[in-house]
């Protein structure tokens, strides 16, 4: 099982945790699990260098606090990997340019002014996508809405490469969340929680408890009063309470049952609290891991070493199905 979380923006944020990293401290246990940076596709658009490097440190820190193991699954930075871009540009190769410009995140990137000019890394980056994918024969993707197109296409190159090549590559298949993994805006429900939005709708895991506080009392709500889960009419509230329902275990049903009759300003008073509550062990652990330079650089190497041990065996199997002259 193999994904990946970007180094960009203010850190992760609930959005991510509740999404992907929750489930990736729960599956590292059932699968040969390998987590990483995508540090090569955070430049399909402009990066400070220092900042670059600093946020993937604090992504790679963010990743062990909440709870992955460096001896129990693979974490590691893309770039520190070449295999990856060598596997991209042979997947490349057979990759039309009626698939790669039919994907709908480069359309919605090229067209965001604040991301500048639309780069031909940007127009490729689903196939070093692929690569990353195929280059550890994984079996399962976790993936979001957003992403489905990309794992189609992943799935499409590895099935036309064993084609053409002979069996190389496992053909993955995408795992999606359970309903309720997918965290809104707090300023605007309609849109998935995201470091790209303005920082009052999106809760950052390091967000100080008090700007965590003013963060929820400040959310959108709807028309009315009444605590309900409605995605139709009340998109607002009912993202508040999926984030309620995540962080303290209950169903949304209990919680309306619990707030009936009783507003908003309750409800957004005690979501503070458990978000908060939620957050503050977090935060200590990432303190502690983020004191230690050392315990970051070790699960570093050590996820280096085993990701380019598996990925050298593909990228080796690949060059020989393609006809390179192998070194000696």
């Amino acid at each position: 099982m193999l994904s990946g979380i970007q180094p960009t923006g203010s850190g992760s944020h609930l959005g991510n945790y509740l999404g992907a990293v929750r489930r990736w401290v729960a599956m590292q246990d059932g699968f040969d699990a390998f987590y990483f940076i995508p540090d090569l596709h955070a430049i399909t658009v402009p990066q400070d260098p220092a900042t670059l490097r600093r946020r993937t440190r604090e992504a790679v820190a963010e990743l062990l606090a909440a709870g992955l193991d460096p001896e129990r699954c693979t974490v590691f930075v893309q770039s520190q990997v070449p295999e990856h871009a060598q596997l991209a540009w042979v997947l490349g190769c057979i990759t039309g340019y009626g698939e790669a410009s039919r994907m709908t995140q480069f359309k919605d990137k090229s067209n965001r002014a604040e991301l500048g000019p639309a780069t031909v890394g940007l127009f490729t980056y689903p196939v070093l996508q692929a690569a990353d994918i195929l280059l550890y024969q994984a079996d399962l993707v976790p993936v979001g809405d957003d992403q489905r197109q990309h794992l189609e296409l992943t799935r499409d190159l590895a099935q036309r490469f064993n084609a053409r090549s002979g069996p190389t590559f496992t053909v993955p298949s995408g795992y999606v969340g359970q309903a309720g993994d997918r965290v809104m805006d707090l300023q605007d429900p309609s849109r998935k929680m995201s470091k790209s939005l303005p920082p009052a709708g999106t809760i950052y895991l390091q967000d100080d408890p008090a700007v965590l506080a003013k963060k929820i009392r400040s959310a959108v709500t709807d028309a009315g009063r009444e605590v309900r889960a409605d995605p139709a009419a009340k998109p607002g509230i009912t993202n508040l309470l999926i984030i309620h329902a995540a962080l303290s275990g209950r169903s949304v049903a209990d919680l309306e049952q619990d707030y009936a009759g009783r507003g908003y300003g309750d409800f957004k008073r005690d979501l503070a609290e458990v978000v908060v509550e939620a957050l503050t062990p977090f935060q200590r652990r990432l303190s502690a891991v983020l004191g230690d330079p050392t315990y970051v650089d070790q699960a570093l190497r050590r996820g280096r070493e085993k990701a380019s041990e598996v990925a050298a065996g593909t990228l080796a199997a690949v060059h020989s199905a393609v006809g390179f002259l192998p070194a000696t």
